[in-house]
């Protein structure tokens, strides 16, 4: 089974914005447009009996539709940088669909996720990379802002084995209650 997770697709124009911070930064990998995601959950490699009772419990369910900003960039790693992504801004509906995914795969019979939620976009991988550069880098890009952008679905992911970046397959797609869903606000804060 492929190594799989949960995150939000991100739209074609927000990608474009993404596209434009490649380079400035020595030995980085630039991940591909395509393959910008915010993850929501990793799942690592399972099963295909677990996958199947994760796709049945993810399509169960209903949270009301949101919008998301990018806003500034950073690094992961401290002074030994290993990548560098977007913000995304503090988004309550986002921090609740997250806990909704972590929920379904410890009822699947995962294991707690013990990092912290930090919802991003990953723009490059940087082991090796010098500290000074990716400090340069975040500075000169600082200012980066893109949306608000509509999320109105959520996805499921794979990806084959590797040190990270893609390429990521969407196995399936989500739908999130719009406005037009009448019962929706009050349905998705009821949800396990």
């Amino acid at each position: 089974m492929p190594r799989l997770f949960t995150g939000l697709q991100v739209p074609p124009e927000v990608a474009q914005s993404l596209m434009l911070l490649r380079g400035g930064i020595p030995g980085a990998r630039w991940v591909e447009p395509e393959d910008y995601h915010i993850t929501l959950r990793f799942i690592g490699d399972i099963d295909d009996a677990t996958a199947a009772e994760i796709d049945r419990l993810l399509e169960d369910i209903v949270h009301p539709a949101f919008s998301l900003r990018l806003q500034g960039l950073d690094f992961f790693g401290g002074a030994r940088p290993h990548s560098v992504h977007a913000r995304v801004q503090p988004e309550p509906a986002l921090n609740s669909l997250q806990q909704a995914h972590e929920r379904i795969c410890q009822l699947a019979g995962l294991k707690p996720e013990t990092r912290r939620f930090t919802p991003h976009v990953t723009l490059a991988r940087c082991r090796g990379a010098p500290l000074a550069a990716v400090r340069e880098y975040i500075t000169r890009h600082g200012l980066f802002s893109a949306g608000p952008f509509a999320v109105n679905s959520f996805a499921l992911f794979s990806a084959r084995p590797s040190r990270g970046g893609g390429p990521y397959i969407v196995e399936r797609t989500y739908p999130l209650a719009t406005p037009a869903d009448d019962d929706a606000p009050a349905q998705w804060q009821e949800q396990p």
